[in-house]
């Protein structure tokens, strides 16, 4: 009897990360806002800027002139950021009640 070979089975779906986050629910605190750069001038002179490569829902942009912005209305609050950030430049806090991102379950 000689061995057959099989290919793998993928019985895992094809996920595509935009598809998800489009189905999450945003409640923006204008008011108290939960995300922020607290020094400008540091992000400026942040050569790496990991925040920019690592957040994954590309909540920051580099503007001209090196600063950074934030568009804290598209966080989904996985501290990502305030983790990364060389210089501990980031005030991150969870949104308070009612307010932020909104995970459905199931």
């Amino acid at each position: 009897m000689t061995p057959t070979k099989t290919a793998p089975q993928n019985d895992l779906p094809e996920v595509y990360i935009d598809d998800i986050l489009m189905t999450l629910k945003y409640f923006t605190d204008e008011h108290e806002v939960h995300l922020k750069i607290i020094d400008p001038q540091v992000c400026m002179n942040c050569e790496s800027k990991p925040c920019v490569q690592f957040c994954p829902v590309g909540a920051y942009r580099t503007q001209d002139g090196g600063t950074v912005q934030i568009a804290f209305q598209s966080c989904v609050e996985c501290g990502t950021c305030r983790v990364l950030c060389p210089n501990s430049n980031i005030s991150w806090k969870l949104p308070r009640g009612g307010y932020g991102v909104a995970y459905k379950f199931g």
